[in-house]
């Protein structure tokens, strides 16, 4: 974490060409092409980055460093929510399920939500019930209809949205559900489908008015659903091994063709042009979309070949 006022660099994500590495690394050498989710103690906005190896992977040559640098942390988000065991603890693609689960996956344009989509499916979880707005024909295309899955859109109105998840469920029970956008009523919305004793719930950065930090509960969610928080940076800390393992698993993805990066923006003008990044996010105009930066493109640091 920063300090107000003094410098910070604080880009998670990153790609481009291994310069050098730790004495203690193996699987990686120097020319390699990579993306890396990185810890705080190295910055992506800069012409080199520090990466930690468990959270590393090979880049097939026919993905783009703009493809690279747009998977990491917002990937590994989703990596959290739907396995660990304190979150939604589903079957993961080494043992998918053989009975229909239902999940809900509110945000699902977003870059955690379809990262989690493109991870349901490899955990044969359906019917995948994705919210999102604007962007609905991309979830779409991500969803598959002969297994049940469906989008529904957030602006036609809550009831819409809760009335569209139980006709989606076909007469199942709703016991897993990842909100991505914890906003605009939607953990209200899911708890009102959601089965309220065996239910789980994990929420993607929820806004801190909307939280009992306390209590660690959250507003509108029952008592006896069992609600998480998914925080990516747990990969750095005690699921170091589920970081690992995914992040390879996403390299498997890419070069077999089952898992996409998120569709990009590469901002014009390289470091300078975070603040209009910055800026886009929070008027809103972001949907289905990733910004990425080249970092050769800054002003005055010319091509780094």
């Amino acid at each position: 974490m920063g300090v107000w006022g003094e410098p910070q660099n604080q880009c998670n994500d990153a790609a481009g060409v291994v310069e050098a590495v730790g004495k203690d690394v193996t699987e990686f050498r120097k020319g390699d092409r990579v993306a890396a989710y990185l810890d705080n103690y190295g910055g992506g906005y800069a012409e080199y980055a520090l990466a930690a190896a468990h959270t590393t992977f090979i880049l097939p040559a026919h993905t783009t460093f703009q493809e690279g640098a747009a998977i990491g942390l917002a990937a590994l988000t989703a990596v959290v929510g739907l396995y660990a065991n304190d979150r939604l603890n589903l079957p993961q693609p080494s043992a998918p399920a053989t009975e229909p689960v239902p999940l809900v996956i509110y945000g699902g344009s977003s870059a955690v939500g379809s990262y989690a989509i493109q991870l349901a499916k490899r955990s044969n979880l359906h019917p995948i019930i994705a919210i999102a707005g604007k962007a609905s024909d991309f979830v779409k295309g991500m969803l598959d209809q002969s297994k049940g899955d469906v989008v529904i859109d957030y602006r036609k109105g809550d009831d819409a949205v809760k009335l569209g998840i139980r006709d989606a469920l076909k007469g199942h029970t709703l016991q897993h559900a990842f909100d991505a956008t914890a906003g605009q009523n939607s953990w209200q919305n899911i708890s009102d489908v959601l089965d309220h004793q065996t239910g789980k719930i994990t929420l993607v950065l929820p806004p801190m008015e909307d939280m009992k930090i306390l209590e660690g509960r959250h507003e509108g969610i029952p008592e006896s659903v069992h609600a998480s928080l998914t925080v990516v940076g747990d990969v750095h800390g005690s699921m170091r091994d589920l970081g690992f393992l995914y992040s390879k698993y996403f390299a498997l993805g890419l070069q077999e063709g089952w898992f996409a990066a998120h569709p990009q923006e590469v901002v014009s003008n390289g470091l300078e042009g975070i603040e209009t990044g910055l800026k886009a996010l929070k008027n809103g105009r972001a949907s289905a979309v990733k910004y990425v930066y080249n970092i050769a493109d800054t002003p005055g640091i010319g091509s780094s070949g």
